[in-house]
C-alpha cells in the first residue's frame, strides 16, 4: 500500500481533526458529533440550508465544500459508507434557520436510507428537510431515476447553495437544484482501483495498462475493460456516449467539469480537457465555464471524469454567485 496513515481504522477521525485544524476559519466539526462539519460563515440571516455528505474517500467532496455561500455543513461517513442516520439528523439541527433544509448527495441506496431517517426525525422536531439525489452518471443505468451520483454532484451541489443565497423558499431551491441535476451529464474512465486504508489492499484487480470505460466513484464495473488508449480516443468515446444520453444540442450553452479520481497528473486532464473543448466547438455547443481538477476523487485510483452541466441563464447566474471555500471559489 502506498498510503501515508497511521491506523486504517482511524483514517477519518484522524482526517477530519486535521482538516478542520488547517481550515479553521472556515470550518468547525460539531462539538457532540464528530462526523459533522459545519460551516463557521454560516450567513446571519435566515435562509435554507445546505446540508451535503456521503462516505469519506472522496475529497474534497464533500467536506471541501463547506464555507461561505455554499454548503452549510456535511456528513461524513466512513471510507465509502454512508454517514449513519444521526449524524445527518445533527446536522438539521446544528444549522436550521427556521427555513427548512435541503440535503444533497449522491444517488446511492445507503446515503438514500440513512438521510432519509435524518428527514424524519427531524420532521419529528418540526424542521422540514426535503432531499435531491444527484443523479449525474450517465452510463450507470438508462433509467434517470436510478443513476449514480459522480463529479457532477459538485456543480449541483452550487447551483443549489446559490438559489439558497437568493432567499428563495425550500420549495423554489429544490425546484432549481432537481433542473440543474436533470441537465448534468457524467461519465468516467479508471486505470487503477483505490486503495482501501483498513485492508491496504486495492479494491479490485486491473492489469497494468489496462482501463475501464465506465466505472463508478466507488469502483462500481463500467461497461467495458480494454487496453489503454490515447487520450483524444478515451475522451471522444465518453462525449459521445454523453452525447447521446444528454440532451445536448446546437447552440446550447455548458459547464465542463474535467475531475481528477485522485490519481491522475493534472496534465493529464488538461490534455483530456483541450480535446472536450475542441468536441463541444465542432458540435457548436458553447463552453460558459470550466473547471479542470480533483474535484471529486476515489482516494488514490487513477482516473478522470468528464461533467457536462447544460445551462441557461438562471443556472449561468446562479453558477457565477460568489463563494469561499477551502476547494472551491468564486
Amino acid at each position: 500500500m502506498r498510503r501515508l496513515i497511521n491506523d486504517g481504522y482511524d483514517v477519518v477521525e484522524e482526517m477530519l481533526e486535521g482538516y478542520c485544524l488547517a481550515h479553521s476559519d472556515y470550518v468547525k466539526l460539531l462539538e457532540d458529533d464528530g462526523r459533522v462539519v459545519v460551516s463557521k460563515k454560516i450567513s446571519e440571516e435566515p435562509r435554507v440550508r445546505i446540508i451535503i455528505g456521503g462516505g469519506s474517500g472522496h475529497e474534497p467532496l464533500f467536506l471541501g465544500y463547506v464555507g461561505k455561500d455554499f454548503a452549510d455543513a456535511a456528513v461524513v461517513g466512513n471510507v465509502n459508507t454512508s454517514p449513519s442516520p444521526e449524524p445527518c439528523y445533527n446536522s438539521v439541527k446544528a444549522v436550521d434557520s427556521g427555513k427548512g433544509c435541503l440535503y444533497l448527495y449522491g444517488n446511492y441506496a445507503g446515503d438514500v436510507l440513512n438521510f432519509d431517517m435524518g428527514a424524519e426525525l427531524a420532521a419529528a422536531d418540526g424542521i422540514r428537510v426535503e432531499t435531491v439525489t444527484v443523479k449525474d452518471d450517465i452510463i450507470s443505468s438508462t433509467n434517470f431515476e436510478d443513476r449514480r451520483g459522480v463529479a457532477g454532484d459538485v456543480l449541483v451541489f452550487k447551483i443549489a447553495a446559490s438559489a439558497a443565497k437568493k432567499g428563495y423558499d425550500l420549495d423554489k431551491v429544490k425546484e432549481i437544484t432537481e433542473y440543474a441535476n436533470e441537465n448534468t451529464f457524467s461519465m468516467g474512465v479508471a486505470l487503477s482501483s483505490a486503495t482501501l486504508p483498513v485492508t491496504g489492499k486495492v479494491i479490485f484487480d486491473m492489469e497494468e495498462g489496462d482501463m475501464e470505460v465506465g466505472m463508478g466513484i466507488h469502483g462500481e464495473p463500467g461497461i467495458r475493460r480494454e487496453k489503454l488508449r490515447p487520450a483524444d480516443e478515451v475522451v471522444t468515446e465518453i462525449y459521445n456516449y454523453i452525447k447521446e444520453h444528454s440532451t445536448l444540442k446546437e447552440d446550447d450553452e455548458v459547464a465542463v467539469l474535467i475531475n481528477g479520481l485522485g490519481g491522475l497528473p493534472l496534465m493529464d486532464q488538461y490534455i483530456c480537457y483541450r480535446k472536450v473543448d475542441q468536441l463541444l466547438k465542432k458540435d457548436n455547443i458553447g463552453i460558459y465555464k470550466s473547471l479542470v481538477g480533483n474535484y471529486a476523487t476515489s482516494m488514490d485510483m487513477i482516473g478522470m471524469s468528464i461533467t457536462i452541466l447544460r445551462l441557461n441563464d438562471e443556472l449561468k447566474e446562479l453558477l457565477d454567485s460568489p463563494c469561499d471555500t477551502p476547494y472551491f471559489k468564486i
